[in-house]
């Protein structure tokens, strides 16, 4: 019987599709760094080149057998970037190495860098929108990286040994490319793998392997013994990758997580990296002192956030569609109210990082239902005190209720319609900012969002932001 991650990860690896791929298996490329092997890109393509290649060099015999061959290969590679649903890396590699292709057929002199800048062109004159894609920004800044840095990290050390020096080439790519995308790596995932080098090392054959066998096994016709014995081979191959990588996402300190910076502070990272490679390349002082100097501030900044993130006392409204959740946030503590419990994937992917970036470690996670009274945060049925700010949760029936003053709230939360209309609000309170909650169906923020402008209120809807920031002022 198949191993069903092994599939996954095949066609995953050969085709790019990813739905059937667990969150177990992700987590575990992730964490070790290696999970540009699941995102269809140049490896994959130049492994596909470098085969077809071969399979046809006897074309290379004929009169007219190298431009018949770079015509087969580029049409080849063409369709399968068609196959793996065009991809920002994977067409970056198609334009690139079909202009190797032309250039080695025509016996044209081949600049690499301007290959990459002419190939980057292309695809924004194609859809300019590629810029904002997180592949297409990794995927050029890693080729970057192994163009201009890699050489420099391959002559730090002098091998005289033979497969000793293939080994340290192979541990220069790795590192020239961790290097490069690291500040935009921890910028949209927050994370480092610190073995990135022994997991990136570790794949290179099972990786080569699955890709060559995938694609025997897609092109060849089902013959009885071959095709069980690829079929074998691809899937111990992966099961074997999957649990290498398994144990060393297990390893202490595989990778640190809650990393969290700014723009300003990514943007100085680059400069740091930059500066400190051209300096290990020209020798010149300036250099150095550049580096250190954007170091010094990187250093400043990324304490001045941190020092006035934990400082500061919010109310955030989460827009969570068909679930509720409000974060009450005091220095680095929080009371998360939401009909979530820290184990759901929702909470996982929508609230933890959240409270990842806001740099809280103390959490308290109360359910809609519940009462809570501590010195900053008090609850009761569905008023709420944080700090000097009111709020009153709206998701119970005010038909039947008038108070004789009306109360005197900051927020009020309206989370069913159906049971309070505006006018009962407003019979009842005295209000800064509605607040409607994002599980609203578009006809019903119509109505309410008309009733609203009609009465003068101050509102706000989740569903058009992804979440409303309220700051409040501690006593």
């Amino acid at each position: 019987m198949c191993d069903t991650n092994a599939i996954a990860v095949a066609s995953t690896l050969i085709l790019g599709y990813k739905a059937d791929l667990s969150n177990d298996v992700l987590q575990a490329y992730s964490k070790t760094g290696t999970v540009h092997v699941l995102s269809v890109s140049g490896a994959h393509v130049a492994i596909i080149y470098a085969m077809l290649a071969v399979m046809l060099g006897f074309l290379d015999k004929y009169k007219r057998g190298k431009l018949i061959k770079a015509f087969i290969i580029i049409l080849l590679i063409w369709y399968y970037s068609m196959l793996s649903g065009f991809s920002p890396a994977v067409c970056r590699a198609a334009v690139m190495i079909s202009m190797v292709i032309i250039g080695k057929t025509f016996s044209r002199y081949i600049n690499t860098l301007n290959i990459l800048a002419i190939s980057a062109f292309v695809l924004l004159i194609y859809d300019p929108f590629f810029i904002t894609d997180v592949g297409f920004q990794l995927s050029y800044l890693a080729v970057f990286g192994l163009i201009v840095f890699q050489p420099l990290v391959y002559k730090w050390f002098t091998v005289k040994n033979r497969w000793l020096d293939k080994l340290w080439a192979l541990c220069s790519v790795s590192i020239a490319a961790q290097v490069i995308t690291f500040p935009l790596s921890a910028f949209y995932f927050h994370q480092f793998p610190v073995y990135f080098l022994i997991s990136n090392l570790f794949i290179v054959i099972p990786s080569t392997i699955i890709m060559y066998s995938g694609i025997l096994y897609l092109l060849l016709p089902k013959i009885p013994v071959i095709s069980v014995s690829i079929a074998l081979i691809l899937e111990k191959t992966i099961i074997l990758m999957n649990k290498g990588l398994a144990i060393v996402e297990h390893t202490p300190y595989a990778s640190i997580n809650k990393i969290w910076i700014t723009v300003s502070e990514y943007l100085l990272l680059y400069i740091i990296i930059i500066t400190l490679f051209s300096f290990l390349y020209y020798k010149k002082n300036r250099l150095l002192k550049s580096s250190l100097m954007a170091a010094l501030l990187f250093s400043l900044i990324f304490n001045i956030n941190y020092i006035m993130l934990i400082r500061k006392e919010n109310i955030t409204w989460l827009n969570l569609k068909k679930h509720k959740g409000i974060i009450f946030k005091y220095g680095n503590a929080a009371i998360v109210l939401s009909d979530l419990k820290p184990v759901d994937k929702v909470y996982q992917y929508s609230i933890q990082p959240y409270l990842d970036s806001c740099r809280v470690n103390n959490t308290r996670v109360i359910q809609m239902n519940e009462d809570m009274h501590i010195a900053w945060f008090r609850k009761k049925y569905n008023y709420i005190q944080f700090f000097n700010k009111k709020i009153f949760i709206a998701d119970r029936p005010l038909h039947n209720q008038k108070q004789t003053n009306k109360l005197l709230v900051d927020y009020v939360y309206l989370s069913d319609y159906q049971k309070n209309t505006l006018n009962d609000l407003n019979r009842n309170f005295k209000y800064d900012l509605l607040l409607v909650d994002a599980g609203f169906t578009d006809r019903k923020l119509n109505t309410i969002k008309h009733q609203s402008d009609s009465m003068n209120i101050d509102y706000k809807i989740l569903k058009r932001n992804n979440s409303i920031i309220s700051v409040s002022k501690g006593e």
